[in-house]
């Protein structure tokens, strides 16, 4: 793991300096419940972001409601993920968000961003490839070097990085990496502190803390892995590369490319040889979709079938919402056994 901050797994991870209200708050909507989380941490104290998009609506199927409309009229501020998870919000966002109030968080400089895997079979990750360019290089003090200017939206663009996301070629699921977060958490504080300088100690007071703590418990999940390897797995769909690359584990395939398609029946026909030829003991299904898909492929060879979930749809929204999903991800994987 790159780590720029210390170790030591520290378990209270709502804990923020509390700040009066000198000034309006800025009104932040986000996307999805992890964003939600990162942003609720860096405004501990201060204000509460929205959640546009509830845990048990998959982003890529996502359709606007008048409700969430309104609230993207009158958002000060919209961070999200990118077009390349929720392909319906970005027209919305350009059409009620207006320009220069959105924070598209696969767009941050140095954010760590992957291809999207279309192979069923997996290779191996490329987690020495991920040390390589460690912590340090992206950390906390370089990301405050090009400060809040160098990291706006127009420069945002000029990385690329939307570009990628837009025709599909990258890899969404990017909070699933810690370090992602850890490196979010900074360019969230820096723009709030630039929207609501009355607050901005705080902002970035909070997001030291929070990044910290994300990355103990990311330590530790790491050293826990290490010490007893999960078992071969398949997932349902390729939602979670970032965090096996972050933890040196590999997942064998995914049954769908992706949760806005359907397995074709070839698809089906070689993960079952995977599952038979590697050993796999476990097939993760998702909360969100239809779980007898996943009988199509169990009767290759004795396996468990288990849930995890890449948006935490049974964790509470909130400060601990982003720590609470690292780990849930971890003890599920972990645990599940043929």
């Amino acid at each position: 793991m790159r780590f720029l901050l210390g170790t030591g797994v520290i378990c209270a991870f709502s804990a923020a300096t509390p700040s009066a209200a000198v000034a309006e708050v800025p009104r932040v909507v986000t996307d999805i419940a992890p964003v939600h989380s990162l942003v609720a941490q860096v405004m501990a104290g201060v204000g509460v972001p929205d959640l546009l998009i509830d845990q048990a609506t998959s982003p890529h199927h996502f359709a606007l409601r008048p409700s969430q409309a309104r609230a993207l009229q009158e958002a000060d501020l919209v961070i999200w993920i990118g077009a390349g998870l929720s392909p319906a919000l970005s027209g919305a966002i350009a059409d009620l968000a207006g320009a220069g109030k959105e924070m598209a968080l696969l767009s941050v400089p140095q954010t760590d961003l992957l291809p999207i895997r279309e192979d069923v079979r997996f290779e191996a990750h490329r987690h020495d490839d991920h040390d390589d360019h460690g912590h340090d290089d992206q950390g906390h003090d370089d990301h405050d070097d090009h400060g809040h200017d160098d990291h706006g939206h127009d420069d945002h663009e000029d990385e690329g990085h939307e570009d990628h996301a837009h025709d599909g070629a990258i890899d969404p699921h990017a909070w699933l990496d810690p370090d992602n977060a850890a490196l979010w958490l900074t360019a969230i504080a820096e723009e709030l502190a630039a929207a609501d300088p009355d607050h901005a100690q705080t902002y970035l007071r909070n997001a030291e803390n929070a990044a910290r703590q994300v990355e103990d418990l990311a330590d530790q999940i790491e050293a826990d892995f290490a010490a007893t390897p999960p078992p071969a797995f398949i997932v349902f769909h390729d939602a979670y590369q970032y965090f096996e690359d972050a933890f040196d584990i590999s997942a064998q395939g995914a049954i769908s490319l992706s949760d806005a398609s359907a397995p074709s029946a070839a698809r089906l026909s070689e993960i079952r040889t995977i599952v038979a030829e590697q050993g796999v003991e476990c097939l993760f299904a998702e909360p969100q979709f239809d779980p007898d898909i996943l009988s199509a492929v169990a009767d290759a060879a004795p396996v468990s079938i288990a849930v995890i979930d890449p948006y935490g749809g049974h964790i509470p929204t909130g400060v601990d919402f982003y720590p609470a999903l690292l780990q849930d991800l971890a003890t599920g994987i972990s645990g599940c056994k043929g």
